[in-house]
């Protein structure tokens, strides 16, 4: 009997942003807090997310495009998580 799947077992996008977010607090020396109000524009909508709470596929979008763009420098991007294409290298 096999225990474990080959089938790789990827984030759901809710976990996607919580852990680029997550990550690039830890990288900017600042609070989950802090970032959702930089990019959600409301404190507590990350928190809302890490605990089940929902957002619009523009607005993750929109979400992860702003944190890709004002990733700080020379913090690694979580892995298991794509990077959203910069606006200036997409044109």
């Amino acid at each position: 009997m096999r225990l474990f799947s080959r089938i790789p077992v990827r984030m759901n996008l809710r976990q996607q942003i919580i852990t680029v977010a997550d990550t690039f607090a830890e990288a900017r020396g600042i609070g989950r807090k802090r970032v959702s109000t930089l990019v959600l524009n409301r404190g507590s909508k990350l928190d809302d997310i890490a605990t089940g709470g929902d957002l619009a596929t523009g607005t993750f979008e929109r979400a992860m495009l702003w944190l890709s763009e004002n990733w700080p420098e020379g913090a690694e991007w979580p892995s298991g998580v794509p990077r959203p294409i910069l606006r200036e290298a997409a044109e």
